[in-house]
């Protein structure tokens, strides 16, 4: 994920939240300016949650088109910690992983629109709006179950 083995992660000069746009909006050393939307941020999340303990563990996020963004809190000096309006929480977002997340945002939205297409998803329908259209229901999901 980083540029060099050993080369210090870039740490974003500013760090701006657009609500309205729903981006969060970084800027690093030399001017390098990004805008990762909320929507990417909680589809990578880094957090165990989503990327599983390995290879292959990883769980594919739907349904999060138009995820807010409640809070952004520091980590140390090293990362921030946003806070989803769908609850998730527990991703530590370092500089580095954001660095990356900002330096290969093409290719990794590319990658989540065509695993969303393989499972049959699209950006707007979430696995219970997927069981609620072909005449199922979700258990724990208000189902009495």
């Amino acid at each position: 994920m980083s540029q060099q083995a050993n080369a210090p992660a870039p740490v974003p000069t500013a760090i701006t939240v657009r609500q309205q746009s729903r981006v969060l909006e970084l800027e690093f050393e030399g001017g390098q300016r990004y805008a990762l939307p909320f929507e990417f941020l909680r589809v990578y999340s880094p957090s165990a949650e989503v990327r599983g303990h390995g290879p292959g563990q990883e769980t594919l996020q739907t349904g999060k088109r138009n995820v807010g963004l409640t809070a952004l809190e520091p980590v140390g000096h090293y990362a921030v910690q946003p806070h989803f309006s769908d609850g998730h929480d527990t991703g530590i977002y370092s500089w580095d992983y954001l660095y990356w997340l900002c330096s290969e945002q093409g290719a990794l939205w590319e990658n989540y629109l065509q695993r969303l297409d393989d499972a049959g998803f699209g950006r707007e329908a979430g696995r219970d709006l997927q069981a609620a259209a072909a005449g199922g229901h979700v258990h724990g999901q208000g189902c009495g179950h």
